[in-house]
């Protein structure tokens, strides 16, 4: 393979997103997908864009927002999620958030090999400053990667193309064994909103434990000792803990009210605004809470308060009332839930087989070697 090398900046143009509007009811399910640097990971995951936020033209022209062509290749350039190395080529035209870089690429390079080359060759390794990680536009430009001719190219990006639709099958057996736990819990309870099976409930106060973290979100560090739970769907680390224990996580603010709830035992930490959750009597089931809890969020979202961002208080919480079954049927729940996740283990095993099996064929591939 040709292993000519060529600077970003002379192969595609390199911009970067903008603002994102603060009023969350300027987003809706019509027009064109927002991309946020949260909403790289599912999108590299195998996630549809159609999930995402969108913005209509109109709103998008307000906001002072450009729209970047479908193959553009965008990555996280300011914050924590610089530091995850997510690359991903857009399906569709799309507006992006300012905390991602955007590269367009030029006729010379090939969309698929430029987003290939990127998760080889990644930008992380622009990122001076671990504490406060950020990558200059002009740092991006001036980056090289091979660019061997179209032909090439473009057999690589097949070729890795394959590969990775293989892992994307092992991914989607996994997403298969949720699905199972989902309709394990419904078999067992119900629907926990309409409650046909008459369980008698409780107030979220009277069956959970509230506290909360006491940290910054910008607490996080790259490569951090325990898991340092926020409000963003992505996962983070700290170097330091104030909790021991097993516990729901719920995150307290969003600016699209997109709410999760996570599910950890050990040592950890957490932001401020994150909801760290206990339950009060130890015989009932984590498994259960999570999903009963989960079954809530779109209830939450439409309460919120907020404009600009949209946040939980636990008088909102406590609006919250969920069944609560026999004890016997959700330690029956969490006997079935682990069955399952023995079964996700062994898939996970495979997968990471095959991601490691998958990293040589990028490197060889981009070596010369294949």
């Amino acid at each position: 393979m040709n292993l000519v090398r060529a600077r970003l900046g002379e192969i595609a143009e390199v911009a970067a997103g903008g603002g994102a509007p603060q009023d969350a009811e300027a987003f809706t399910d019509q027009g064109m997908p927002f991309i946020r640097a949260g909403s790289l990971k599912p999108l590299v995951s195998g996630a549809s864009e159609s999930t995402l936020e969108h913005l209509t033209e109109e709103v998008a022209k307000q906001h002072g927002l450009r729209k970047f062509p479908r193959d553009t290749v965008v990555f996280a350039k300011s914050g924590m999620s610089a530091t995850k190395g997510h690359i991903y080529r857009l399906r569709n035209d799309a507006y992006v958030v300012n905390h991602l870089a955007a590269l367009i690429p030029s006729k010379k390079i090939i969309p698929k090999f430029l987003e290939h080359s990127l998760r080889v060759f990644s930008p992380i390794c622009l990122i001076q400053d671990a504490a406060y990680p950020s990558i200059r536009l002009s740092d991006i430009a001036t980056m090289q990667i091979p660019l061997p001719p179209r032909p090439e190219q473009r057999w690589i990006a097949e070729v890795l193309d394959r590969s990775e639709a293989l892992r994307a099958k092992r991914g989607a057996a996994l997403g298969e064994l949720d699905s199972l736990i989902h309709s394990i819990f419904l078999d067992l309870f119900g629907d926990p909103v309409s409650n046909p099976r008459d369980w008698p409930q409780e107030s979220l106060d009277t069956f959970f434990y509230f506290k909360t973290g006491k940290l910054d979100s910008n607490a996080a560090v790259a490569s951090g000792q325990y898991p340092f739970f926020t409000c963003s769907r992505e996962d983070y680390r700290i170097d330091t803990y104030a909790f021991n224990c097993e516990a729901l996580l719920l995150a307290g603010n969003n600016a699209s009210a997109d709410y999760s709830v996570k599910h950890y035992k050990g040592k950890f930490n957490a932001y401020q605004r994150t909801y760290v959750i206990t339950l009060r009597d130890d015989r009932n089931s984590y498994d259960y809470a999570q999903f009963v809890l989960g079954h809530r969020l779109g209830e939450l979202k439409r309460i919120s308060k907020g404009t600009n961002t949209k946040y939980l208080t636990m008088e909102l919480l406590n609006r919250i009332r969920v069944p609560v079954p026999p004890q016997k049927l959700q330690r029956e729940f969490t006997r079935r839930v682990q069955r399952v996740e023995k079964l996700k283990t062994a898939q996970l095993a495979s997968l990471a087989e095959l991601d490691a099996l998958f990293a040589t064929l990028q490197h060889r591939a981009f070596r010369g070697e294949l």
